[in-house]
């Protein structure tokens, strides 16, 4: 079987990768289709913008497609970046501008507690199959540490480890990562689907 992953990111997809190797189940990515749309991440919510883009992706392919939304939930910041975390320092902002203009927003703040949270959906061209969720607690740190990873990594210290995850290697990070967690919760969606085909 085939699963689409609805990205064109590199890291995510190789992250994606590592952690769903699963007999049977042959993965492709945006990356596959040079012609695949992009889709305009307009909802109000993660959750909304992953189950937006797996059904459109899954409309375009014909192909059970999985999507994800991320999302670094900052409390002084009343939850921002939030669902705009990608796109926080402006539409054209690399990972670099983005960790800037938060840790400005930060400059004098001394409550840095902050949680990251991804959802992925699962759909195919003719409804939603379902969605999981995977979240980690943790706080921004008040300078860059660590060169791994990508994102806001460099400044976000994960409660569990005591270290950024600019400062864990992959297979650490993955250990505790929302994303790791949400592709953990993810695993029984997706077998559920194999065994249904």
């Amino acid at each position: 079987m085939k699963l689409m992953i609805a990205s064109k990111n590199k890291h995510k997809i190789k992250e994606i990768r590592e952690l769903l190797e699963i007999e049977g189940l042959e993965i492709l990515s945006a990356l596959d289709f040079p012609d695949i749309p992009d889709v305009v991440e307009d909802k109000t919510t993660i959750e909304g913008n992953a189950i937006k883009k797996a059904r459109e992706i899954a409309d375009f392919t014909g192909l059970l497609t999985m999507a994800d939304d991320t999302g670094l939930f900052v409390k002084a910041l009343q939850g921002a970046p939030g669902v705009y975390s990608a796109r926080y320092a402006g539409e054209d902002a690399i990972d670099s501008d983005n960790r800037i203009k938060l840790l400005n927003a930060l400059q004098n703040v001394d409550e840095r507690q902050a949680y990251f949270q991804t959802v992925i959906a699962l759909a195919d061209p003719q409804n939603l199959i379902g969605t999981v969720d995977g979240r980690v607690e943790g706080e921004i740190t008040r300078e860059e540490m660590g060169s791994t990873g990508f994102g806001y990594d460099a400044i976000f210290r994960a409660a569990e480890t005591g270290k950024t995850f600019g400062q864990m290697a992959g297979a650490a990070k993955n250990k505790i990562s929302h994303r790791g967690r949400a592709l953990r919760n993810f695993i029984p969606l997706i077998k559920s689907v194999l065994v249904e085909k």
